[in-house]
């Protein structure tokens, strides 16, 4: 594509999220989202402009919204727990209905971690099966001292997650050459749970005496292609929706995405033969 014609474009998303922003940070949570879990240890503030989900020993929450979706750009400003929040895991996700044990998901996982030491951000990608494509980042900011932006661009095209608008990850569709891609129709949920097993340093326990640990959330305008749960509908591809506009990042938005992978990326499954002999095809 023209590179002038693709900054022209790209230009026109930034007017179009930035008139997104604005109306979504007004929106109460109620008017798209419902809590699913832990009821008593969620709690809405401002007029339900902010959710705060809280875990202690005897629960954590989560919440997801009313309706599936065929395409979109799903944003959400999050603060996650601070002080020793080894153990505990706040994510961030579309999911699709389970069939089998399989699914289709993206997801945003923040990582607990003690005190001085760095939030590891964990991205994972599942296209109908059992997902083992993380990747995790190390955040060039403190996420537990101010609210940031977490993004999921999602179209015919690529899926691309952001962190305040810079490009982390993306990942393109190659059906046309056998791979997976995410097909059904998904639910954006956010959840604060106990991930000891895994999440920190290959399993250490969660410090239930600084409990409870709280995660903070914001902006609940939804930018996305409404559907039912089991099929998307053909429109959801349509470029009225302006999302499907933008099959490659901007000139701009590659640097800061190789910028970001050159410095803060620790790992990467494709880069891991231990797990693959030979990198998996959606790798080459």
């Amino acid at each position: 594509m023209d590179s002038f014609v693709l900054c022209m474009m790209w230009r026109l998303l930034v007017i179009a999220l930035m008139v997104f922003l604005v109306s979504s940070q007004s929106v109460s949570y109620d008017k798209n989202y419902k809590i699913t879990w832990g009821g008593n240890h969620a709690q809405y503030f401002n007029q339900g402009q902010e959710l705060r989900l809280s875990i202690d020993p005897s629960s954590g929450a989560g919440f997801a919204s009313n309706s599936y979706y065929g395409s979109g750009y799903f944003r959400m400003r999050i603060m996650v727990p601070n002080r020793d929040s080894s153990g505990v895991v706040t994510a961030y996700y579309l999911s699709s209905v389970k069939s089998n044990g399989y699914h289709d998901e993206m997801d945003f996982e923040f990582l607990g971690n003690e005190p001085g030491k760095p939030y590891i951000l964990q991205t994972n990608i599942f296209t109908g099966d059992s997902g083992n494509r993380e990747q995790r980042i190390r955040l060039w900011f403190d996420p537990t001292t101010n609210f940031h932006y977490y993004g999921i661009l999602w179209n015919p095209y690529q899926i691309v997650f952001t962190v305040d608008e810079v490009p982390i990850r993306v990942f393109k569709n190659k059906r046309n050459i056998g791979i997976n891609y995410v097909t059904q129709p998904l639910q954006v949920q956010a959840t604060l749970w106990d991930g000891h097993q895994w999440a920190t340093q290959g399993g250490r326990p969660v410090n239930w005496g600084e409990s409870p640990f709280v995660a903070r959330f914001q902006g609940f305008g939804i930018a996305g292609c409404p559907s039912g749960d089991a099929a998307i509908p053909g429109v959801c591809s349509s470029p009225r929706y302006w999302w499907n506009k933008y099959k490659e990042l901007s000139l701009a938005q590659q640097r800061a995405y190789e910028n970001v992978r050159s410095r803060f990326l620790l790992y990467d499954y494709c880069n891991d033969r231990g797990r693959t002999p030979k990198p998996p095809p959606e790798c080459v």
